[in-house]
């Protein structure tokens, strides 16, 4: 792009418009000072951007929600069709990577992707993703062998690496700060509205055509969204103010750090993936797995606090206190979330015996209350304005709900497991909106793409870290259970099988009496990953105490008065075409 070319192509404010902002008789010595207020990077000051309105707002924010649905579906769909995936491919072994290779690929590239939007296109970059995200859907499609569909996992997951985050990025040019937590609510809705279409579709795919359909229903999805980004929404930004050439801008993207993260991010994995299972925890691969972890990680906060500004994770927004109780909580509340996610349709389908459809109707509890939960915080946050204190009481009751789900047993009834899923529901239904909706209040509106990234890539590290923890604490544990409920069989027989296929292996063996020892050794396994749970949601609760008590109805009076207060002329900016 050349010199003031804009994000979207189209009109937008230049950086000579900023100067309109500022008070004639005021400009010369406090224009240093004034410029803490002013746009930067392009942007129009926050409270001064003319935001869409009617059909225009509604058919953005309605894309918005689309292209988070084709994610949340994607990574909840599989739930259920993971048990056949397993039968098909003999990759009880692989459960792990099924997600976890999504996840490390998604995580490690979402700090990038906040360098990008804020250095190009918003709108190209955010088609960009979902270009990526649709292939990988495609190869998981036609995947022959259980490799090809992790790796179709890992391309996908490059894709949703910037999805979510430009779709919050999005949300901050199209709605001002006061009315954003109901669009958030309907945004994080989609996640609870997926998670319980997506076990259901599943399920269905799985017992009735087949898995394969759990991506190629990504297609058409992805489809109408990029239709929706690419016709209706516009960018006042601009997107290029210096005039750089392409490759000057791509040097900006901190290229080194996103070179030293990534492996780091896969050391830290494959030593909590393979330690205690394929290797001994003291084993020298393990050991030395966890020490390039450590020593790139040193690196890679060296290389940060040198580069500041131009970092991948700049300091700056590190060190304020909301950010950083977020980006923990993220980290905390994204593991918790998604190991239950995981191994909730495990308990129905291998220890309750149920079908891949039916156990997508018994998570339905946990996802429906979700939902619920989500709009209605949304909408009464908007109305009362503040938000620290329905994170800190949702995380109570996710904490309640996920302690009396490690109560679990082969007997559990209905009534019992479905309230449990309903406590923890209404607690997760809180968890995804604030922590963005608290980073979007305390920082200017340039930083928003860079400080969203940070809260995503947290949650997206703490999924993919905790589900390889999940499936070596499951492992174990099941293999602790096989040898003391049915110790005369090589645990291996049902380690390195499909989660579903315990009748038909204990009929082949001519011991189908057996079939309740093998379902307390799978509660001994699913038992200790729901403990697991519980500890990362008590860690969320802790991160959620340490957010600041802050009003977004207070917090937009009081820029206005700053911009009174400094003399800044406040005309119209340039509207949204």
């Amino acid at each position: 792009m050349g010199a003031h070319s804009t994000d979207d192509d189209t009109v937008a404010p230049s950086l000579n418009a900023t100067e309109q902002y500022v008070d004639k008789e005021k400009a010369g010595a406090e224009q240093p000072e004034l410029s803490k207020i002013v746009s930067r990077g392009g942007n129009p000051p926050e409270n001064e951007i003319v935001y869409p309105t009617g059909p225009k707002v509604i058919l953005i924010i309605l894309g918005l929600m689309l292209a988070v649905f084709l994610v949340a579906l994607d990574q909840t769909i599989i739930a259920t069709a993971i048990p056949k995936i397993t039968d098909r491919f003999k990759s009880i072994a692989d459960i792990g990577w099924y997600g976890s290779a999504y996840f490390l690929t998604s995580t490690a590239l979402q700090p990038t992707f906040g360098r990008i939007y804020k250095i190009f296109s918003i709108k190209g970059t955010f088609l960009t993703a979902i270009g990526l995200f649709e292939l990988g859907s495609l190869v998981c499609a036609i995947a022959p062998n259980s490799t090809a569909l992790i790796v179709g996992r890992a391309i996908a997951g490059l894709g949703v690496g910037g999805i979510f985050s430009g779709g919050i990025v999005i949300l901050a040019y199209v709605l001002p700060l006061q009315k954003r937590p109901l669009a958030f609510a309907s945004i994080a809705s989609m996640w609870g509205i997926a998670s319980i279409v997506g076990p259901l579709l599943g399920g269905a795919f799985t017992d009735h055509v087949s898995w394969r359909w759990c991506f190629y229903i990504n297609l058409p999805l992805g489809a109408i969204s990029v239709a929706v980004v690419l016709l209706v929404l516009k960018i006042p930004r601009e997107a290029n103010p210096e005039g750089l050439s392409v490759m000057a801008r791509v040097r900006q993207l901190d290229l080194i750090g996103a070179s030293i993260l990534i492996p780091a991010v896969v050391a830290l994995l494959l030593a909590l993936q393979w330690g205690g299972t394929k290797y001994a925890w003291n084993n020298a691969k393990i050991i030395g797995l966890f020490v390039c972890f450590g020593g790139l990680i040193i690196i890679f906060i060296v290389t940060q606090w040198k580069l500041g500004e131009a970092a991948t994770l700049p300091p700056r927004i590190l060190k304020q206190r909301t950010v950083l109780a977020s980006l923990l909580f993220a980290c905390f509340f994204g593991a918790a979330f998604f190991v239950d996610v995981y191994y909730l349709p495990i308990y129905f389908q291998s220890v309750k015996g149920s079908s891949a459809t039916k156990s997508g109707i018994q998570v339905l509890p946990i996802l429906l209350s979700c939902v619920l939960s989500s709009i209605i915080s949304g909408g009464v946050i908007t109305a009362v304005g503040i938000y620290t204190p329905f994170l800190i009481g949702g995380m109570l009751l996710f904490a309640i709900g996920a302690g009396l789900i490690t109560t679990f047993e082969v007997d559990t009834n209905s009534a019992r497991w479905i309230g449990y899923q309903v406590l923890a529901g209404f607690g997760v239904g809180v968890g995804f909106q604030v922590p963005i909706l608290a980073v979007q209040t305390v920082l200017h509106i340039d930083d928003i793409p860079v400080g969203t990234a940070i809260i995503t890539f947290f949650q997206s590290l703490g999924g993919a870290l905790f589900i390889s923890v999940g499936q070596n604490i499951f492992s174990n544990g099941l293999k602790k259970g096989l040898e003391t409920y049915i110790p005369e069989l090589p645990s291996a027989v049902f380690l390195f099988s499909g989660a579903t296929e315990i009748e038909s292996i204990l009929a082949r063996l001519g011991l189908p009496e057996r079939i309740g020892d093998v379902r307390q050794a799978y509660m001994v396994g699913l038992k200790d990953t729901y403990r697991l749970d519980v500890a990362l949601v008590c860690f969320a609760f802790v991160a959620a105490c340490g957010l600041e008590w802050k009003n977004i109805k207070a917090e937009k009076q009081k820029k206005e008065a700053e911009a009174k207060e400094k003399g800044i002329e406040l005309e119209p900016a340039l509207a949204v075409a």
